[in-house]
């Protein structure tokens, strides 16, 4: 068996994984009513033998939406969308984390109740970010990110009763994790940048100040779930979106001692490779991250190999690999990388939007 680390089991907080690799979160912006259904069904279950699949970013509120065609877990038939899919993927023998998102000042008015002003942790607009919307004549396309208004303090504890309120409605769905999405320049990550957060309150200046709110958001959805099936994604030295930051580092560290503290099941680093300049952390920087984040399981995801993955694994740096676009376009990926077969290319043609093309029509091996 080729690879065979990535085959064996790997304890993550409350669960154990049949395997190492792992499904990243991939918008595909399908689900035009913001309901998931049976075309979300297919496509999960399809992709059931991924150790571990971490949901497409999911909405926590009217107020998180920067894309449209996106789903959200705020209402009872998202909820009940949502259960259909978790159990699709629980009969094929997987496991499944809703990725919990809010995309902050990377929106426009026209998808926010009301036309109102996008929130942030600031009111400053991010350079070049593009929100996806639906124009008045039924088409769809990128249009620039509106100007955001800042989120008051006394308003702060609300926000985080809605990624609560989104735990708790992911946990009745069945869902066995849910991940905390503060990466890729969307909210809690514009709460932790310097370049995006100009605020004079507990939220604001000092790196423990801009920490505040995604270990807030950590420390709600534990109270749902128990931290041992919690886990959060993070993209430390990511410029996207306007986003800046001149403590990157410093805040990476933080953040991994801090949930090591708090016991969570996961730490998630992403290095996208599509994200402008590619994002290839070094060994001494994953290393230090795997240092403070001793308790629980480490995962990198960006421009991955099986053949990276396991030797990442294997050095100790990371517990396992998450793959976005391989797992596209090879359903049954974990089983090509088992037998060194070839990997069917995804087009990016159909990477968002549209039905079963290029979703839930790419071919299985035993095809």
């Amino acid at each position: 068996m080729a690879h065979d680390i990535l085959f064996t089991p790997v304890q993550v907080g409350d669960l154990t994984l049949s395997n190492r690799v792992l499904m990243a979160p991939l918008t595909r912006a399908r689900t035009p009513d913001t309901i998931p259904g049976p075309l979300q069904e297919t496509y999960y279950g399809q992709r059931a033998g991924a150790g571990l699949i971490i949901s497409e970013a999911t909405n926590i509120s009217p107020t998180a939406v920067g894309y449209v065609y996106t789903p959200g877990i705020w209402t009872d038939a998202q909820e009940a969308g949502w259960k259909g899919v978790v159990e699709a993927v629980h009969a094929r023998g997987g496991q499944i984390a809703m990725q919990l998102w809010h995309v902050g000042r990377v929106s426009h008015t026209s998808v926010q109740p009301n036309n109102q002003a996008p929130l942030a942790p600031s009111a400053l607009r991010g350079e070049g970010a593009q929100a996806f919307i639906e124009f008045e004549d039924g088409s769809s396309g990128r249009e620039s990110a509106s100007t955001p208004r800042a989120i008051e303090t006394d308003e702060i504890p609300a926000l985080i009763d809605e990624y609560r309120q989104a735990a708790v409605r992911a946990k009745r769905a069945g869902f066995d994790m849910v991940e905390v999405h503060a990466a890729n320049a969307y909210l809690l990550q514009q709460f932790m940048a310097t370049g995006s957060n100009q605020r004079t309150d507990q939220y604001g200046g000092s790196i423990e100040n801009r920490a505040r709110l995604p270990l807030e958001v950590v420390d709600a959805v534990s109270e749902v779930f128990g931290p041992g099936r919690v886990g959060i994604r993070l993209s430390p030295f990511i410029e996207i979106f306007g986003l800046t930051d001149e403590q990157p580092e410093e805040m990476a560290f933080y953040m991994a001692e801090e949930v090591n503290r708090r016991g969570i099941a996961y730490l998630h680093i992403n290095e996208p490779d599509w994200a402008g300049d590619d994002i290839h952390l070094t060994d001494e920087f994953r290393q230090a991250m795997r240092d403070r984040f001793s308790r629980g399981a480490l995962f990198f995801c960006g421009h991955y190999t099986a053949e990276r993955a396991d030797d990442t694994i294997t050095r100790g740096i990371a517990d396992a690999a998450v793959f976005g676009r391989p797992f596209i376009a090879n359903p049954d990926l974990p089983e090509r990388f088992r037998r060194e077969a070839s990997l069917t290319e995804p087009d990016p043609e159909t990477f968002y939007g549209g039905a079963e093309k290029g979703y839930t029509d790419y071919p299985f091996l035993i095809e």
